[in-house]
């Protein structure tokens, strides 16, 4: 059985509050760009390999430039950090949009681990 994964019906990006809305039949989900960003499906940020990724540090402060489809499956976003590299496809974004929580508690989990900050990388240590 293949199940098939929900498109938004509206998707609407929001320059000011650098967010990404997307509208499903189950909800509106705003996503902010730095969620975005440090969740990208890249190969730089996902690693080339399990186990490989790299944890995204000094990111609060990113903005995205634009949204641009990717064929039928998916969307490419550019940050204004330069990055561009990954697609999010349609059953990532509705995933992300879905565990949005969970996603963004694990990620501050892994920058306390770290000793890393949201701002500029590193906490400085007294």
């Amino acid at each position: 059985m293949i199940v098939q994964v929900p498109l938004p019906s509206d998707i609407r990006l929001h320059l000011k509050s650098r967010t990404l809305e997307l509208v499903y039949a189950d909800g509106t989900f705003e996503l902010t760009a730095e969620f975005l960003r440090v969740h990208s499906p890249s190969a730089e940020v996902r690693g080339h390999g399990i186990g490989n990724g790299v944890l995204q540090t000094g990111k609060k402060h990113v903005g995205i430039k634009g949204v641009e489809p990717a064929g039928n499956y998916a969307l490419k976003i550019t940050f204004d950090d330069g990055h561009d590299s990954g697609l999010y496809t349609w059953e990532y974004l509705h995933d992300l949009a879905h565990n949005q929580a969970d996603y963004w508690q694990r990620y501050l989990e892994q920058l306390k681990a770290a000793g890393a900050s949201r701002n500029n990388g590193l906490i400085a240590r007294g």
